[in-house]
């Protein structure tokens, strides 16, 4: 072994590594952000869920009832409904994860040392969240008949959109969002920057194309590619799973087109900020894997994040198709349900393909 040979080896690297400042910063920084994203994203605790309450007695015990489910940290009163219309509307909506039901006649019941009866009807798209809050939910009605002067409660709970509480229902659609937000663009971002490395990005150079002819050429066989992947893992949702479909498939394909485009469209991105393809599968990595498991509510729902980490979850695509792919499978919701998140895809999409495009200058080689 030759150390005169090996010194020079360790020094051409370390060259090649200090004229790549990307990579060099992805080897420094990688460690602290996953240590400070894992440390303050994942959470199993409840924490601030959305309340909605419907009061149908309008009595002292009523709003006493309501005042002990407010004054817990694990929730939060954020509406009150007129009538048993509403719940459906709210819960499908996506407005509040609960509903706390109280029947007219629950103080004079109470009174009479009778057990009356008050209902929950819980938002099962989030399984472990329901079981969470149904839980938190029949603890504080046991403790609110506990009181002196008060009968005890009896409650009734019922999970909505997914009453199995499987929680292969709602990992599955989830999942949908995470494949089409891993793959697709690294794909483009290797295939891109290989070009780069092997010089024939200079013949593209060299040709009338321009840049955005030349990004949208290779935005459309990797969009292809992706929707052929939806595809295959939906079928598999489905006939494999045993997911219920309740939504329009026709929907949920044309959501996800805006999606992989969106995607697609990032891998594109990465390649223009790379110059080798072990920096652009870092980058992509970074951009796309590790966002999609913690920041898409694929696990773990944003409202139990803090304020600060729910801002940085909105940066990324995969929280919006979460909520449209999970809406349409397991709730049947239409374009009047998510069409916010589909506009945001949309111009998600827009904004990555302008971006690309100005970041790959036309040269003359």
């Amino acid at each position: 072994m030759n150390a005169r040979r090996i010194r020079a080896v360790i020094g051409k690297e370390t060259r090649e590594i200090l004229r790549d400042p990307i990579t060099l910063g992805v080897a420094l920084l990688m460690p602290l952000v996953m240590l400070f994203l894992f440390g303050y994203a994942i959470s199993l605790d409840l924490r601030r869920a959305s309340l909605g309450v419907l009061d149908e007695d309008h009595s002292p015990a009523s709003r006493a009832l309501i005042e002990h489910f407010s004054a817990n940290e694990s929730f939060h009163l954020s509406r009150s409904l007129g009538s048993v219309r509403e719940i459906e509307q709210v819960l499908q909506r996506g407005q509040v994860d609960l509903v706390l039901v109280v029947p007219a006649g629950l103080n004079d019941s109470l009174l009479r040392r009778e057990q009356p009866q008050v209902q929950v009807v819980v938002d099962g798209t989030y399984s472990t969240t329901a079981l969470l809050a149904a839980g938190y939910a029949e603890a504080l009605v046991a403790s609110f008949g506990t009181k002196p002067s008060r009968a005890t409660l009896r409650l009734e709970t019922r999970v909505w959109y997914n009453p199995s509480l499987r929680s292969v229902n709602y990992i599955v659609p989830g999942l949908y969002a995470v494949i089409l937000l891993a793959f697709p663009p690294l794909l483009t971002a290797l295939g891109v920057v290989r070009e780069k490395e092997t010089g024939t990005i200079q013949c593209i150079f060299a040709s009338p194309l321009t840049s955005s002819e030349f990004i949208f050429g290779k935005l459309v066989p990797y969009s292809l590619i992706a929707l052929l992947q939806m595809l295959i893992v939906v079928s598999f949702g489905y006939f494999w799973f045993g997911v219920p479909f309740q939504g329009s498939f026709l929907f949920l394909l044309a959501a996800g087109l805006v999606y992989v485009l969106c995607t697609v469209g990032i891998g594109l991105l990465v390649s223009t900020l790379t110059r080798t393809q072990l920096t652009a599968m870092l980058l992509a990595l970074i951009v796309t894997l590790m966002p999609s498991f913690l920041f898409s509510g694929l696990l773990f729902p944003i409202f139990t994040m803090p304020a600060l980490l729910q801002l940085y979850a909105a940066i990324f695509p995969g929280v919006y198709f979460v909520e449209i792919s999970r809406g349409i499978v397991l709730k049947g919701t239409g374009i009047d349900m998510v069409w916010f998140q589909v506009a945001v895809l949309a111009l998600y999409t827009l904004a990555v393909f302008i971006l690309a495009s100005r970041r790959l200058k036309k040269k003359v080689a």
